[in-house]
């Protein structure tokens, strides 16, 4: 039964958590006579200390997107259950947590640094702005994968009803609700709890009202196609990373965390208690590639899953704003470790909804959000609740998780263009945002229909090489301040080994094209696309790890960084 999954999954996390939480502790010298940046320059605006309690929901907000939703069903689907969970769970302990623990504790002691400034201090200036390359363009095929999966559920259709006009509909007044309450709470200093208590309900209501919106007006949004709601959001994308974080980011990130909470309530109960069986094969391969596409599990199960074991995007959140806000180093560890053994449990509760269908099933080939939203709905049955309710519930919640993630994408991605070129102006912040935005825009109107597909794997690579490449900062961290970094070497050794495999694989199949594009043939755009980003990609990172090297081989022994960073004890 799927229940035996899920109790097995938080034993192991639990144990996870525990034991190598506490060893990883312990190798990074955690000590609460340190003084964290928050506590020591204390602004009122960056820089604010913050409850355990607290931030470990921003935090995991931040991070938990549809990347853990996505990734781990595409990947049951391809090669079975059984690779998938045992990666998440694993990856999560062993090197997803071990990322996310170690890239927070050494944004602490780089007084808050990000990555990106922990990389220009610990190995050079040109290792900084290829760091700062390569996450811009991470962030660019996360823009461009989660904005199709979007369009794609606003195109919805399920048991012969068209549900995705309904969700549009419904996520348009949930964006209008989320800025009247950011206007009452920051205009009208209207209390977070009467906020809450208003505005919870409101989003519940906007759930049900959504697909009983007058047919006109679903009729239009329905004749919408996807490539137009691409633009669309793009469009969002770019008026919410230059509007007031105050007026839509924060107050639409905080009422995604109550739905992102109620579905995972929803997906444990469901689980543990609906007496689902599994139905779907734990192997799904033909020696080690799969039956479904013939795809290798080795390297394309790491790059598949993504999020639900390892993710690059985690260090970027971990030091750009959780860091500015750790009151007490003990806290790294439930923040940091704490968060992504959360997103393992996420992650496996989406691949039960994988699990309990059978093999020829029509649910299997639909999009992941809809085996996602299926799956929820199925659960809330269980409760009464009509899947007519259910499901668009299940899709409004997925849409808002991917908001969250095209939101700040967008504005990290601005930040990093202006630091590139030094647009340190307002006109700069605007050109630096559509510049952003180009590139999506581009693949997406070239791409075919479900043009995430075709990001999916870019996106993934780049995900995890982000994430190599965050552990191999942040060993040569630890070996230039005196420390053990086996654990952090190790996980990074093996993720940028399955991501440059993958990467190769992926610039194949485009080096056998050069041919037919030299002599003007008609080629795929999408091998085109993956092939060109592909080598960018494996260029950036080698050189990189080179830099890392030559830093270690040459520098380690004259400029010793201190035990506890730029910041002292």
């Amino acid at each position: 039964m799927i229940a035996y999954v899920v109790i097995i999954t938080i034993i192991v996390l639990a144990l996870g958590y525990r034991f190598y939480g506490r060893f990883l502790a312990h190798q990074l010298s955690v000590d609460d006579a340190n003084q964290t940046p928050a506590c020591q320059i204390n602004d009122g605006v960056d820089y604010v200390p913050a409850k355990a309690s607290l931030l470990i929901g921003q935090h995991f907000s931040a991070i938990a997107a549809a990347g853990p939703i996505v990734g781990p069903i595409l990947a049951g689907i391809w090669f079975g259950w059984a690779p998938a969970f045992l990666w998440i769970i694993l990856g999560s302990v062993f090197i997803g947590g071990v990322h996310d623990f170690a890239s927070l504790m050494a944004s602490i002691r780089h007084k808050a640094a990000s990555i990106a400034e922990i990389v220009k201090n610990n190995m050079s200036r040109t290792s900084h702005i290829l760091f700062l390359i390569f996450v811009w363009l991470c962030l660019v095929y996360v823009v461009i994968a989660f904005t199709d999966i979007t369009a794609q559920t606003f195109k919805t259709v399920a048991s012969d009803t068209a549900f995705g006009p309904g969700v549009a509909a419904s996520s348009i007044l949930y964006i209008l609700a989320a800025m009247i309450m950011g206007i009452l709470l920051y205009k009208f200093k209207m209390s977070v709890a009467l906020a809450t208590g208003i505005f919870l309900p409101i989003v519940l209501f906007i759930v049900w009202i959504g697909p009983r919106m007058p047919a006109s007006l679903l009729s239009f949004l329905g004749g919408i196609p996807v490539k137009q709601w691409d633009v669309l959001l793009l469009i969002y994308c770019g008026i919410a990373s230059i509007i007031p974080m105050w007026l839509l980011l924060q107050p639409r990130g905080y009422l995604g965390g109550w739905l992102l909470y109620m579905t995972i309530a929803v997906g444990l109960i469901g689980a543990l208690f609906g007496g689902f069986h599994i139905q779907y094969p734990a192997l799904n391969t033909s020696g080690l590639a799969s039956i479904i596409n013939g795809k290798l599990v080795f390297p394309i199960l790491f790059i598949t899953v993504a999020c639900g074991a390892c993710s690059g995007f985690h260090g970027i959140v971990s030091s750009g704003t959780t860091s500015k806000q750790l009151r007490r180093e003990s806290d790294a560890r439930v923040v940091g470790y704490g968060a992504m053994l959360m997103e393992g449990l996420v992650a496996v509760l989406a691949l039960a909804t994988v699990m309990m269908l059978p093999v020829g099933s029509d649910m299997l080939k639909s999009d992941p959000n809809l085996i996602y939203a299926n799956g929820l709905a199925r659960y809330l049955g269980m409760t009464g609740i009509a899947f007519s309710v259910a499901f668009p519930f299940a899709l409004l919640a997925f849409s808002t998780f991917v908001y969250d993630t095209l939101d700040v994408c967008t504005r990290l991605g601005r930040y990093i263009f202006q630091e590139i070129f030094g647009l340190n102006t307002r006109k700069g912040g605007i050109i630096a945002t559509l510049a952003t935005l180009a590139l999506p825009l581009i693949i997406l109107l070239l791409a075919k229909e479900k043009g995430y597909l075709v990001a999916w794997p870019i996106f993934g690579t780049s995900n995890q090489l982000l994430a190599s490449l965050t552990l191999l900062a942040v060993s040569v961290w630890l070996v230039r301040s005196g420390r053990r970094a086996v654990y952090a070497i190790i996980p990074m050794a093996l993720m940028l080994v399955m991501t440059m495999w993958s990467l190769i694989l992926q610039i194949i199949p485009f080096v056998r094209i050069l041919p037919a594009i030299s002599r003007g043939e008609a080629v795929k755009t999408d091998l085109i696309i993956s092939g060109v980003f592909g080598v960018i990609l494996f260029v950036l990172s080698l050189w990189l790890v080179i830099e890392a090297f030559t830093v270690l081989a040459f520098k380690k022994r004259k400029e010793p960084i201190p035990a506890h960073g730029i910041i002292g004890a």
